[in-house]
């Protein structure tokens, strides 16, 4: 397991990047049984319109750049497609983006990733704190972790007793219990995410910074729909 994340980023070092792409990031979360969604990475509207048939309707595609690290912003990604029709021309409508927004831009691809049902999305993340060590981060993900700040931290290692009290300790975890006729969200994912987040940071320094947002929660289970990494030494 840690030859194959420390293959991942002595790879993107060797390359001089400090920022890992989102399908090697997925790749280190699926290494410590962190879920994220299916997908496929594609060159062309063509295998995008064949991934997207193997995945399942419906569709988001995101696109793979060491220099578009704000996808969203660079208006990168295009959610909730629902046919072939749609993913051709959304394809052609991401690499025109892409290259407006950098002209010069590296692209690897296009991301194809199965579209997750709608549930109650949390932040989990790390940031290494000088002379003290890797912080592991828990908050209500999505937009409200900027607007409202509702994060816990602890410093790594943590042990389970650790993650759970981060979990409750937030403003928001009246939401994650199921407020009026929201369901519940499944605690127990979050806390084996929060718990496989502090071994990873234990086990690989040179990640600097992680944000696992958003992490979508159901009432079973939990799954990752983006993640950041950032390296350093």
């Amino acid at each position: 397991m840690t030859d194959r994340v420390d293959e991942i980023i002595q790879n993107a070092l060797r390359e001089g990047r400090s920022a890992l792409l989102e399908p090697e990031a997925k790749r280190i979360c699926n290494e410590y049984q962190i879920r994220t969604p299916a997908s496929r990475l594609v060159s062309s509207s063509s295998e995008a319109v064949k991934a997207a048939k193997s995945l399942g309707f419906p569709v988001v595609l995101k696109i793979v750049s060491p220099d578009i690290p704000h996808k969203t912003e660079a208006k990168c990604v295009i959610l909730n497609l629902r046919n072939g029709t749609e993913v051709k021309r959304s394809f052609s409508e991401i690499i025109d983006n892409a290259r407006h927004h950098a002209t010069n831009a590296t692209i690897r691809g296009i991301l194809v990733e199965k579209m997750l049902a709608p549930g109650t999305e949390v932040i989990v993340g790390s940031l290494r704190e000088p002379g003290l060590g890797q912080a592991v981060m828990f908050g209500l993900g999505g937009v409200f972790v900027e607007v409202f700040e509702d994060v816990s931290f602890r410093l790594a290692p943590l042990r389970e007793h650790d993650a759970r009290s981060m979990i409750r300790e937030i403003k928001g975890y009246e939401i994650l219990k199921g407020h009026r006729k929201q369901e519940p969200a499944d605690e127990e994912s979050l806390v084996k995410i929060i718990l496989s987040v502090s071994r990873l940071v234990r086990d690989h320094a040179e990640i600097s910074e992680m944000d696992l947002n958003p992490t979508v929660v159901y009432r079973k289970g939990a799954i990752v729909a983006d993640a950041r990494m950032s390296l350093g030494r």
